[in-house]
């Protein structure tokens, strides 16, 4: 007599279902339905459960199976971006719609917040709905990165946005930052700055590491040393680089000019600037030259003399989505992951 078959036993003769995560898990499927539907009465010790054992399997939710004929495709684009509040993303967004629809695709988009956790359930559910393709701004290192990895490996297209990853061989849109970063150091060091700060993101972000070389790399060429008291990172919002930038001005010897990697961290910058202005009053407020990575709107109205290193978004989401589409429309497998780097322009900002 045949022992009854395991069906945990053996995932790889067919695709693990959910009722198999329930298995593993110790629960009831409709337990495993609840916590894929997000239904926040199930105890957090049980959603993990239910979470570790669907990631042993390599469960995915299939959202689309019931709507998609055999044959048919989702029309469907995931999109993970990092900062849902910075409007560069808002832009880039618009350029990937642009192309999704000329070629009658829709997107969906995840905010990861910069945690690699949250990206690797975001790109969880977009495959369970079937996506035809993956447009990802990185939230990690590739170390952080195994669900991108995998998702690849499983014949899943993936175009990154803005940043790339080690290891991870697939179309990639960046911009010139180190160009960029280091074409605005060298102007504020021309200009006979010899004290300048640098306000930038955390040291695990790609193009923040790729500014912060710009940045050196300018000071290393003219022969000027750093004064590292002057460099802070980790800044993720207008209200960090406000904080970052207000104990910049308060040390005794403050830097003459700034160079901020991103627009977030210019914001933070002017209006911590301006608001030091305020406070001084009949004191001569201190003079502090500006140069932003990314424009921003009313870069214009800035109270604060400001040059910007510019770049499109638009054309970077535009890019990215391209590339993605031809991979999905047939481009052959065994073509290199391509790598596009986009210029950035040092541009002045007229005074109010």
């Amino acid at each position: 007599m045949s022992a009854t078959p395991d069906p945990v036993a053996s995932p790889a003769a067919r695709p693990p279902t959910l009722r198999d995560v329930a298995i593993l898990a110790g629960v009831s499927p409709m337990t495993v339905s609840r916590v894929f539907s997000g239904n926040l009465n199930v105890r957090p010790e049980v959603q993990e459960r239910v979470r570790s054992a669907a990631a042993t399997l390599g469960y995915r939710r299939n959202e689309n199976a019931r709507s998609l004929r055999p044959g048919h495709r989702s029309g469907l684009i995931g999109v993970t971006i990092t900062n849902i509040a910075n409007p560069y993303y808002a832009e880039m967004q618009r350029g990937i719609e642009e192309v999704a629809a000329e070629h009658s695709r829709r997107i969906l988009i995840g905010n990861s917040n910069e945690d690699a956790e949250l990206e690797s359930r975001l790109v969880a559910d977009f495959l369970g709905r079937q996506v035809e393709g993956l447009i990802v701004v990185p939230s990690g290192s590739a170390a952080d990165s195994t669900h991108l990895r995998d998702a690849a490996q499983g014949g899943v297209p993936i175009a990154l946005a803005s940043r790339a990853l080690d290891d991870l061989d697939v179309d990639t849109v960046l911009v010139d930052d180190i160009g960029g970063a280091f074409a605005a150091t060298d102007r504020i060091l021309a200009e006979g700055h010899t004290r300048v700060g640098f306000l930038g993101t955390q040291a695990s972000v790609f193009t923040g590491r790729r500014r912060l070389q710009g940045f050196r790399d300018a000071h290393a060429v003219r022969g000027i040393a750093i004064d590292e008291d002057l460099v802070l990172a980790g800044q993720r919002d207008v209200q960090s680089a406000e904080a970052a930038m207000q104990a910049l001005l308060q040390l005794a010897d403050p830097p003459t000019a700034v160079f901020t990697a991103n627009n977030r961290n210019t914001i933070g910058a002017i209006r911590a600037i301006e608001l030091d202005r305020r406070r001084r009053r009949s004191a001569a407020p201190l003079r502090i030259r500006l140069i932003g990575f990314d424009s921003f709107e009313f870069a214009d109205l800035s109270p604060v003399p400001l040059s910007v290193v510019a770049h499109d978004a638009r054309e970077l989401g535009r890019r990215a989505a391209t590339m993605l589409l031809e991979r999905i429309d047939g481009l052959d497998p065994a073509v290199a992951g391509r790598v596009i780097e986009l210029p950035a322009r040092l541009q002045e900002v007229p005074a109010p």
